[in-house]
């Protein structure tokens, strides 16, 4: 597991980077109402936004951690965006193949990300 400035794990799996968020950020979010995913097949740079998250504190974004193809999307999200609060570390919104293979080493080790969050 890897983790961003912005509050999200990524997890890599096989030669796609499955991505979240963290459970800092859901906490701070508090009850999420709604989730807007991208599209399957989308090509995506690195820092673009590309999910839309609405909780009833604030409305937030997800960016794409790195450049690349999205190839799925968690649609039970869309059904059921509590799921991002009862468990954000299983609650995946979308998996990249990501255009530089060595993109995750850029991130932030678990250690690195506890520091970040006190």
């Amino acid at each position: 597991m890897k983790y961003t400035k912005d509050h999200e794990w990524l997890r890599a799996e096989g030669d796609e980077i499955v991505v979240g968020i963290t459970r800092h950020a859901s906490d701070q979010l508090g009850d999420v109402v709604f989730v807007e995913l991208p599209e399957e097949g989308r090509e995506v740079e690195a820092g673009e936004e590309i999910v839309v998250i609405e909780s009833v504190k604030a409305a937030s974004d997800i960016v794409a951690p790195v450049a690349g193809v999205i190839t799925a999307v968690n649609g039970a999200l869309a059904d059921s965006p509590g799921d991002v609060n009862a468990d954000p570390m299983a609650a995946w919104f979308f998996r990249i193949r990501p255009a530089d293979a060595g993109a995750m080493d850029r991130f932030m080790d678990e250690d690195a990300y506890k520091a970040l969050i006190g």
